[in-house]
């Protein structure tokens, strides 16, 4: 079974960082191997739609982000430690939501809600002003 578990949410100061983390289970090892499935970060603020954020690529490694997270935000994935993290610079309060780590299909499309497999429960990021 895929279990993903998130940690490292919590309250900051606007312009404050954050380094987000997911541990995974062995079975997100499969799916990190292959280039048309990815891990990714979501995140869903209230009253609002949820959105994808950042993406890391099986396969290969390659990275993308939502433009209002270029250059503010680091997707990576230690494979040692099986964790995908997320480093949170210069955060602003829009920023503030619960923050989903999640496995998807179909990595052209990542930020696409149907193409994602597994969920993680979720963390709370809140920023404040």
């Amino acid at each position: 079974q895929v279990h993903l578990m998130e940690s490292g949410g919590g309250p900051v100061q606007d312009g404050g960082s954050l380094r987000l983390s997911c541990a995974t289970s062995d079975e997100v090892d499969n799916f990190y191997r292959l280039i048309n499935f990815y891990l990714a970060w979501f995140r869903q603020a209230p009253g609002k739609a949820r959105e994808g954020v950042a993406s890391i690529r099986g396969g290969d490694g390659r990275t993308d982000y939502i433009d209002s997270a270029k250059g503010r935000f680091t997707i990576s994935r230690d494979s040692g430690k099986r964790t995908l993290e997320l480093q949170m610079n210069s955060l602003r309060p829009e920023d503030s939501a619960t923050y989903y780590c999640v496995v998807g299909r179909n990595s052209a499309s990542w930020s696409e809600l149907s193409n994602v497999l597994y969920w993680g429960q979720g963390t709370q990021v809140t920023v404040s002003s």
